[in-house]
């Protein structure tokens, strides 16, 4: 067995690693929200209920972060050491990170219809989240109109790294425009101060945290799961072209 047989392996089994502690940290994030959790004091009724979305909500921010993150750094490696490898892996972190974008918008939707009585709202923070949705549609399109796979991996390598400026842009949005998002929950009965500030109890914050690191963990999983098809599809597509 040569050493990049060793190292493919090793690679598989750490994946299989992290797709068991994906699994097992969503079973885990869904019990500490809809069951552990305490139910938000200053809401009623539906309402009530429909705030139990926000861990999920969150937990897809993250995801979409990772993925979009991943697509940064290799886009950069591409650049580097022109390595196809780079270029799979940033691709497939922006597959992963548009669909948990997509996602986030649907939870977010789903949350606002009886929060705010309406599945949309042109608010400055959803609306940048729509543009960078939109942004990394046109990374994938500017993908499948290239032909040639250096020029390609080229091309959209520098488009992710000018791209990933929407990533902070819409997360500084938060602060930057005070509007009717995201909403602020008291727990109904705090025992101090929680992790994620006072408005969040003991139980509302581990809830939190156990959706974030499950998602992370789901990304990270999805990533390299899309990477490895993508190697393989690129495979084919050599031998292909050796046997025409």
């Amino acid at each position: 067995m040569n050493g990049s047989t060793q190292v493919t392996l090793r690679w598989h089994r750490a994946h299989e690693l992290v797709t068991l502690a994906a699994f097992l940290s969503l079973i885990a994030a869904q019990w500490f929200g809809l069951v552990n959790a305490r139910p938000a004091a200053n809401l009623v009724g539906v309402e009530q209920v429909a705030q139990r979305i926000f861990y999920t909500h969150m937990g897809t921010v993250m995801a979409a972060v990772t993925g979009l993150v991943l697509s940064f750094v290799c886009s950069l490696g591409w650049l580097l050491r022109k390595r196809s490898g780079w270029d799979l892996m940033a691709a497939a972190g922006v597959e992963v990170g548009l669909i948990a974008s997509l996602c986030l918008l649907a939870t977010g939707s789903i949350w606002a219809k009886p929060t705010w009585n309406t599945w949309w709202t042109w608010d400055p923070r959803l609306t940048s989240m729509l543009v960078l949705v939109l942004v990394y549609v046109a990374y994938l399109i500017l993908r499948n109109g290239l032909e040639n796979p250096r020029t390609r991996a080229t091309f959209a390598a520098v488009y992710a790294l000018l791209a990933y400026a929407m990533v902070p842009l819409t997360y500084y949005s938060a602060v930057w425009f005070r509007s009717i998002h995201p909403m602020i929950f008291l727990d109904d009965n705090p025992t101090g101060e929680g992790d994620f500030g006072p408005f969040l109890g003991p139980t509302m914050s581990l809830a939190l945290q156990w959706s974030m690191l499950a998602f992370v963990l789901l990304a990270l999983c999805l990533v390299f799961l899309r990477w490895r098809m993508l190697r393989l599809d690129r495979t084919i597509q050599i031998l292909q072209v050796r046997l025409t």
